[in-house]
């Protein structure tokens, strides 16, 4: 074979490459929000006004109802927003006022494309949506301000996570296709782990009309600082890293991205950032987490402004609610001792809690229907409904 052959032959694999590589990257690009999640022109000032509703049944089980909603909010800042959330509830009627269940979902992404009422399946990771339904309760699943509306999304910016939940509570209280009793319940994971858990500290100031009769916050994003560093060696962390520097960056005038990302990283951390963390389109990401290289990070993440960021926006503030967090003891994401240790310092402070641990249950396998945390959730959650006293304790130093 000639030279100039197997030049060419090199050259035409190499473009090869190059458009699949392109192809792939253009696909996996986040869907683009349709009409409904658009402002309106005279939007309410006050927070948690439900401005439209619409049917929704991806993915809604069977013999239940869906919903998308849209309602006002703000963000962490105080200025005001929009944020989305699917509703479902038992198709069977109910004479006695139904009970709430509000959920904050995991991580999915940043970009506006990426809220779960967009993606092709929206109650991915949702523990016992079945049985709640089952039992006739409503659930309502925060979108977040700044997905599925414009951005920014104010990822693990506690504040902010906290409002567009509260306010989901609020605006579902004025649908007019069901009755709900006076309390709720909160369940979050991950992201959405930390997000109850600031639902918990904000409600008293931000809703104080509301009662939120208990937080479950199951393998929540706690102590920040020492989670980031922990989980640059994962593919996940890596990822996430990206949207926790994209998010601080848009949400604190202090917090400059830059200086914490080596030049060659900063481009893929900002593609990262773009794209989501759900379905086959986030195996793009896979790939370029994985050329990112060991971290996100030049410098450690717990250092400078950002560093003290992640701290405030550590949820170490009381909770008046009866609190349950449950950790997979398998868990490579949310390192068990580091939730120990986040565990043991609130309850120091004098947070009463119940905290539950599952061996050999990683991240989202704590889950799966198989796993004893379902049945114990949906009890938890009944006694809560019931007014009964709430077991707490800490556990052993």
């Amino acid at each position: 074979m000639s030279g100039v052959r197997l030049f060419r032959m090199l050259a035409f694999s190499l473009a090869g490459v190059a458009a699949l590589t392109t192809i792939g990257w253009w696909a996996a690009r986040p869907a683009k929000p349709d009409a409904f999640y658009a402002p309106p022109t005279d939007l309410p000032q006050e927070p948690g006004a439900l401005l439209r509703q619409a049917a929704f049944d991806r993915g809604v089980p069977p013999g239940a109802r869906g919903w998308r909603i849209l309602y006002g909010t703000t963000r962490h800042d105080g200025a005001p927003a929009v944020a989305s959330a699917i509703v479902v509830v038992s198709r069977r009627p109910r004479e006695e006022p139904r009970p709430l269940v509000a959920w904050t979902h995991g991580t999915t992404g940043f970009a506006p494309g990426c809220a779960p009422s967009l993606l092709e399946d929206p109650f991915a990771n949702v523990p016992a949506l079945g049985e709640a339904i089952d039992q006739g309760w409503v659930f309502v699943g925060t979108d977040y301000a700044g997905l599925g509306t414009a951005g920014p999304h104010a990822y693990l910016v506690g504040e902010g996570e906290a409002r567009s939940a509260l306010d989901s509570i609020r605006a579902v209280r004025q649908m007019k296709e069901f009755r709900l009793g006076d309390g709720a319940v909160v369940w979050g994971h991950s992201q959405g782990g930390h997000a109850a858990l600031w639902t918990g500290i904000l409600a008293p100031a931000y809703a104080p009309e509301l009662s939120i009769l208990g937080v479950a916050a199951i393998a929540p994003a706690s102590d920040l600082g020492p989670l980031l560093e922990a989980v640059q060696g994962t593919m996940v962390g890596r990822i996430m890293s990206s949207f926790v520097l994209r998010s601080y960056g848009e949400a604190y005038p202090d917090v400059e991205p830059e200086g914490y990302v080596s030049g060659p990283t900063r481009w893929l951390a900002r593609d990262l950032s773009g794209r989501c963390l759900a379905g086959r389109a986030a195996l793009f990401s896979v790939v370029e987490a994985l050329a990112v290289g060991r971290s996100v990070f030049r410098i450690p993440p717990t250092s400078g402004s950002f560093g003290e960021r992640l701290g405030q926006n550590t949820p170490t503030r009381p909770l008046r609610q009866p609190l349950l967090i449950a950790q997979g003891l398998a868990d490579d994401l949310v390192p068990p001792q580091i939730q120990a240790s986040f565990v043991r310092r609130i309850c120091s402070a004098g947070q009463v809690l119940e905290y539950r641990t599952y061996a050999e249950r990683d991240h989202l396998s704590v889950l799966a229907p198989d796993s004893p945390f379902i049945a114990e959730l949906i009890r938890w959650t009944e006694d809560r409904q019931a007014g009964r006293p709430a077991p707490g304790g800490c556990p052993p130093s």
